[in-house]
């Protein structure tokens, strides 16, 4: 296919998992009303953002994958006949816990996961508590309507990471995030920040000459001390933006994007022609230390 109509669903969330399900599938009940063929939620969507705190009552959250919120989208998945990137808290094993993201093809099929691979430790953003990196590596899938890449949140400051996984044949990168302001910070600070997480994303479309979708979610959290930005986009493959959300309102946007540009944009800007892997060597070390 060419033409794909990927969905975003941008929402606030509530303490109780089952309500936060529920309106997911709302939401991509709506997106897939308006046409949408691969739709992707924020990240860890069935809860408030817990990694706030380093507290262990927060690991009951967590879920295997294949598991019950996946066994409730893949039938949303088949009865809609869409894609959904779905990403969750993971319980692999006992003190084995990994963020990790779930994709369910349009007829239901479970086709994978990825684990997110960078795990921040900031204040507020205690990840490090909770999640295990990952350890399946990059990956794609082949769903019905297109091969996707997705990468999570923190990935989504490398350009390694989008870079491995377009190399890897993605047609699409797909970021759900979850990332806010401090109420406290003032708006230069915010502005600050969020022209850096757009512009690092549209870069790597730019780089790749691939689409890129993020989703963040919205809504004060953390007892009001934390506003996520939502600010969800889709990028073109020059890192034009063919669509930007609102900070602060729920939002099920429909984008359609032709795959097909890629080859457009990869012959005009040759970057990935031109690539010497064979002076690249240096990327795997920590630092360079010239002394």
């Amino acid at each position: 296919m060419s033409m794909v109509r990927v969905g975003l669903v941008q929402m606030s969330c509530a303490k109780e998992p089952s309500l936060n399900l529920s309106k997911a599938i709302t939401g991509i009940r709506e997106a897939a009303a308006k046409g949408a063929q691969i739709i992707c939620l924020q990240e860890l969507f069935t809860s408030l953002y817990f990694c706030d705190v380093e507290e262990y009552e927060n690991f009951k959250l967590a879920e295997p994958i294949p598991g019950p919120s996946t066994d409730s989208l893949s039938a949303v998945a088949k009865e809609l006949n869409v894609v959904i990137i779905a990403s969750l808290f993971e319980k692999r094993a006992q003190g084995i816990y990994h963020n990790t993201t779930a994709v369910l093809d349009a007829d239901g099929t479970y086709l994978g996961k990825y684990r997110k691979m960078h795990i921040p430790d900031d204040p507020a953003y205690f990840e490090k508590f909770y999640f295990t990196p990952g350890d399946l590596g990059y990956k794609v899938f082949q769903t019905k309507y297109a091969k996707i890449g997705v990468l999570i949140c923190w990935d989504q400051w490398y350009p390694e990471a989008a870079r491995i996984t377009s190399l890897m044949g993605a047609e699409i990168l797909f970021y759900p995030t979850a990332i806010g302001w401090a109420t406290a910070q003032d708006e230069d600070t915010n502005q600050e920040q969020y022209q850096a997480w757009q512009t690092i994303q549209r870069s790597h479309a730019v780089a790749n000459g691939v689409f890129v979708v993020s989703v963040n979610r919205v809504g004060f959290e953390q007892e009001g001390r934390m506003k996520f930005w939502g600010g969800s986009f889709v990028s073109n493959p020059f890192g034009n933006l063919l669509y930007s959300a609102s900070h602060d309102k729920e939002e099920n946007a429909v984008v359609e994007i032709d795959i097909n540009k890629t080859d457009f944009y990869r012959t005009h800007w040759p970057f990935l022609r031109d690539r010497r892997i064979d002076s690249y060597q240096p990327i795997t070390k920590r630092f360079i230390d010239e002394t």
